[in-house]
């Protein structure tokens, strides 16, 4: 190597550390930070959430028919009170009465089974309900009301001929709430119990058809 290669390393050398030295003696100053266009001033204020009704318990009457197993169907009234536990669960309390007729067996056994033409047939149940289909109906297409499928079945009691007998129920109904405090609804239900009438023990299935009213409170 020459003497004017190395003077020429030299001066590029020199050069380069003049340069890095003025970089890191005047730094870029880095871009300002962009401040907001609109600085919000929003002054915050107490809310005081309202005590809505938990409407939990319900009242309601029914009607309709109870088919007694080999006696035929008459018409059954009753009363219920429940207690929805959540939103899909409840339990409900029902006592119903109806009437049940020897009419037919009178054409057949002088004097019938009973001692009058008719007997009255009373139950109590208790029983627990699960929301199986929870949403809504229309009516004319326009206004939807809530609205409710669900299953039921319990335990309880029936009295007929001066027998009480054990009663397994168990059946579906639907439930339509017209308002926060009112419903109406349908129920099919089969109570189950033994009856020793006609010289034999038998289980025996009653079907129960219902509609009624229910207030919430």
């Amino acid at each position: 190597m020459n003497s004017l290669t190395v003077r020429l390393l030299l001066l590029v050398t020199a050069v380069a550390a003049i340069c890095f030295d003025a970089r890191a003696a005047d730094p870029t100053p880095p871009p300002p930070a962009s401040e907001p266009v609109v600085v919000p001033d929003v002054d915050r204020r107490g809310i005081r959430l309202p005590k809505f009704p938990s409407s939990d318990f319900e009242i309601g009457l029914y009607g309709g028919t109870y088919a007694t197993q080999n006696f035929g169907t008459n018409a059954v009234g009753g009363v219920r009170l429940g207690y929805h536990i959540t939103e899909d669960f409840f339990v409900e309390g029902a006592y119903g009465i109806t009437k049940v007729s020897d009419t037919l067996f009178r054409q057949i056994l002088p004097g019938g089974i009973f001692p009058m033409p008719s007997e009255k047939l009373t139950y109590y149940n208790l029983s627990v309900g699960y929301n199986v289909l929870p949403g809504e109906v229309f009516l004319l297409s326009k206004h939807a009301m809530p609205a409710a499928l669900y299953v039921i079945a319990g335990v309880g009691s029936t009295k007929f001929d001066q027998q009480r007998r054990p009663t397994l129920n168990f059946g579906f109904g639907y439930r339509v709430f017209v308002s926060n405090h009112f419903a109406v609804q349908l129920d099919l239900r089969d109570h189950v119990f033994s009856l020793d009438l006609l010289g034999k023990r038998e289980s025996t299935q009653n079907l129960e058809l219902t509609a009624g009213l229910a207030v919430f409170f």
